[in-house]
């Protein structure tokens, strides 16, 4: 059965909050993984012209539902929250043209 891809957009709440928004992404994806919650393709992170994160990877079936009551993925989820803000990708301003364009970031574990 095939996994599901995600983009996850991730907002830092102001400049002084990015670089430990950028650790707990590159922390997200690495929790992920070792608990066996994403394949084994490689994730990708990029960043909208606004400094949005936005993180790309695939849940192993069933998995973003298992996730929600993981004690270890919902603790670092608060985290994040109190760097960053969720948000849709309509939010980005990127998301206006039919062929967006991100900036790569490298350093997430894959």
């Amino acid at each position: 059965m095939p996994g599901e891809m995600v983009i996850a957009a991730y907002r830092p709440l102001d400049e002084s909050r990015r670089k430990p928004l950028l650790e707990l992404v590159r922390m997200h994806n690495t929790t992920l993984r070792v608990e066996g919650l994403i394949t084994d393709r490689p994730a990708q992170l990029l960043q909208a012209g606004d400094g949005t994160l936005l993180e790309i990877f695939e849940w192993k079936p069933g998995a973003a539902k298992t996730a929600e009551g993981h004690p270890a993925i919902k603790k670092l989820w608060k985290k994040m929250e109190e760097v960053a803000e969720f948000v849709p990708l309509i939010s980005l301003r990127e998301a206006e043209t039919p062929f967006p364009h991100f900036r790569a970031v490298d350093g997430v574990v894959t």
